[in-house]
């Protein structure tokens, strides 16, 4: 019994170190730069792609 529960103890070590690591590597690739900014632009209409369905028609 106390051998399983060492055996879960340090495994569920190894996993909440392996999530911080994703975490702390996730926050420096800029992943959480800008939180609020894609809920916008999808509303936002984008002129960009409309002149090129006019130049085709």
């Amino acid at each position: 019994m106390t051998q399983s529960i060492v055996i879960l103890i340090l495994l569920s070590l190894f996993v909440g170190t392996g999530v911080w690591l994703f975490f702390v590597w996730a926050v420096k690739k800029g992943e959480y730069d800008d939180v609020e900014g894609p809920k916008y632009r999808m509303l936002d209409d984008d002129e960009s792609t409309k002149p090129s369905k006019e130049k085709e028609s």
